[in-house]
């Protein structure tokens, strides 16, 4: 059943993550563009930059997460210390995962290139998920290095 889980979850990242990329390569990429299109399409575009940087690392967190619970199933002579740490890795993907998901369900609530009234408004906007999305990139890269050093330990 958790197989069956999985694969619907592995599923909807990728057509989300299809649906994404054909929603913002609409939005024009291109210097000469943005800087015709103003200050804050240029940077929605580096925030969704960087979104399409970090949502492949999608696959890999689901992979290591997959591996660290293997791990720990077929370890009948784990230590309870190295058992801990296994499950603290698997916490660790989990909330780098959860900090991505949450990230794109935010952005996706609030268009604020529409907002044509108060681009002031806009711009903070885009600041502050510009940063979220930072921290999450972060995040992210940071958990699946200490998964794979720590599946390196078997």
């Amino acid at each position: 059943m958790k197989s069956l889980q999985l694969i619907a979850l592995l599923v909807m990242f990728s057509m989300f993550s299809c649906t994404q990329s054909a929603d913002h390569s609409t939005m024009n990429h291109d210097s000469d563009q943005t800087q015709e299109e103003g200050p804050n399409q240029a940077l929605y575009n580096q925030m969704m930059d960087i979104h399409d940087e970090v949502m492949p690392k999608m696959d890999d967190i689901m992979k290591l997460k997959r591996e660290l619970q293997e791990t720990l199933a077929n370890s009948t002579d784990i230590v309870p210390d190295r058992k801990q740490e296994l499950e603290n890795m698997i916490y660790t993907l989990d909330s780098a995962n959860n900090s991505m998901m949450n990230w794109m369900h935010r952005i996706h609530e609030f268009d604020p290139l529409a907002d044509s009234v108060d681009q002031e408004k806009a711009r903070e906007y885009l600041e502050s998920e510009m940063e979220e999305i930072r921290k999450v990139k972060e995040l992210m890269s940071e958990s699946i290095e200490k998964a794979k050093s720590e599946l390196k330990k078997k």
